[in-house]
Parts: C-alpha cells; structure tokens; sequence
C-alpha cells in the first residue's frame, strides 16, 4: 500500500464524509473527477479536448492549480487531449500510467509535458496490477495490466494495455475499466480479480466489444455510467445496452444527462440529483 497522501496543510482537512465522483460530459471521451472526504482531488482521464479545463474551475476552488493524482488509463486522443491541456496550468503531484509507447503526435506532446512535469516534482508511477495507493480513507487498487508494460510500442491501439481501477471507500466500491475490450475482461476473470462494485464505468463508451455477460455477472454493479458523446461508431451499441438493462443495473449516459455525480459515505452509493 503506498500511501501518497498521508497529510495536506491543516486548513484543507474538513472531513465531508462524503466520496464524491464526478462523471463528466466531455463529449466522445472519458472524464473523472473524484474529491475524498479529506479533500484530495484524483482526476482519471481527460477527455477528447480542453473541456475538462472548465469542468475543473468549476469543482475546485478558483485558485487551486494543484491536483493529487491524475491518471491516464491509456494514451488515446479522447482520454490523453484534456490532460496535455491540464499539465500546462495545473501541478500535479502523481501521475499513474502503463509507460506504453505510441507513435502520434499528442502521445509525443504527452511525454514532453510529462518530463517537464517531472523536473518540477512530478512523481511518475507505473500502474501494475496489485499496486494499491491509499487517500485516507479511500483506496485506488490497481487491477490491470498485470505487468510492467513501460516501454511497450502499442502500434495500433493501446486499448487492451489500459488502466483497469477500482476505488474503494468503506464497503463502496466504484471500477473503472478505460476501454478494454471483452478479451482484457477475460483475462481479469480468469486471474480472479476483485471486480465486485457498485459503480461500473463501461468501457470504451458502451462498445459492443466490451461489457459481457460474464463480466456483468462478476462486477454486479447497481449503477452502470457510460461517458459518450456524439459519434459515428454507434456508441453506446444497442447489445451493450440490452445487456445492462438484461442484469436490471441503472444506466446513466453524460451525453443525455451531463455531468453525474455519484455520492458515497462509506455504507451506502447512490446518484446525486
């Protein structure tokens, strides 16, 4: 367990109670911005664009530009674009993410920003199943990859090599699955990985190649939140929805809904409306 937020300054530490994530509408891409009890600010992905720029002045007090940790679950333009964005005015004390290598330009702006960051105190960490990184009273478990992929050339898509994460809070628990497809889902179910939540973000904005029945059964989430936007792929995918709805699981959408924030004290998890 490493333990990377162990204090902030006194006049931070007002104990909500609350975990409180925040799906956001950043169109055809993923955004999650997650506030602990004691105020430490995780944001996993950033979106196709700059939008999560604006999304931050609202959830954060206007003169923090400091954030906890930032996690890329993979180096693809709808989740990477937003954070190259954010690296130039916020500072970051964490980054998780796989070290994979990818020949486009927006993954070349990414290391550049990311070694700057690093000269400037940046802590870089490689996500590695079993790598678990405590909040306070909130845990960020590394579930996939399960192992070091840094280095790794992806060529095509580095989606299969994304970042699966589970956050916990009491017995609250909320997965985030990047856009793996069902052949990563395999893997996690054959190595018997704790995938019970309550939450499930969907992966890869409710494909049809992702979110089996076999995996569904193995999560058993009560909600089920698909970060969409306006595309030509046909997401969220009819079968992907039939199958939500098939294991009576709530489904929430950012592109007909907007930002959703979902609220837990530890014993129980629901929608804030």
């Amino acid at each position: 367990m490493l333990n990377i937020f162990a204090w902030k300054e006194a006049f931070l530490l007002v104990n909500s109670g609350e975990l409180k994530i925040y799906f956001l509408n950043v169109g055809q891409g993923d955004s999650a911005f997650i506030q602990t009890p004691q105020l430490h600010q995780i944001l996993i992905d950033g979106g196709p664009d700059s939008t999560i720029l604006s999304k931050l002045q609202i959830l954060m007090p206007v003169r923090d530009k400091t954030i906890d940790i930032v996690v890329l679950s993979h180096p693809e333009k709808d989740h990477l674009m937003g954070l190259l964005a954010l690296l130039q005015i916020y500072k970051i004390d964490y980054v998780l993410w796989t070290g994979v290598v990818r020949d486009t330009a927006e993954y070349k702006e990414w290391v550049k920003l990311l070694e700057k960051a690093k000269q400037e105190g940046t802590k870089i960490l490689i996500a590695k199943a079993n790598l678990k990184i405590k909040a306070g009273q909130v845990a960020i478990n590394t579930l996939y990859p399960f192992e070091y992929l840094e280095g790794e050339i992806m060529k095509n898509t580095s989606n299969d090599s994304g970042v699966v994460s589970k956050i916990v809070f009491g017995k609250d628990s909320l997965l985030f699955t990047g856009d793996i497809t069902s052949r990563v889902e395999k893997e996690l179910l054959s190595k018997e990985s704790d995938l019970a939540s309550d939450v499930l973000k969907v992966a890869h904005h409710g494909s049809k190649y992702s979110t089996s029945d076999e995996f569904l059964e193995e999560v058993n989430p009560k909600i089920a939140v698909i970060s969409v936007g306006e595309n030509s792929y046909g997401h969220p995918t009819p079968e992907t929805l039939q199958r939500l709805e098939n294991f009576g699981i709530k489904v929430l959408r950012t592109d007909t809904e907007g930002d959703i924030e979902i609220v837990s004290d530890g014993k129980s998890i629901y929608r804030q409306e």
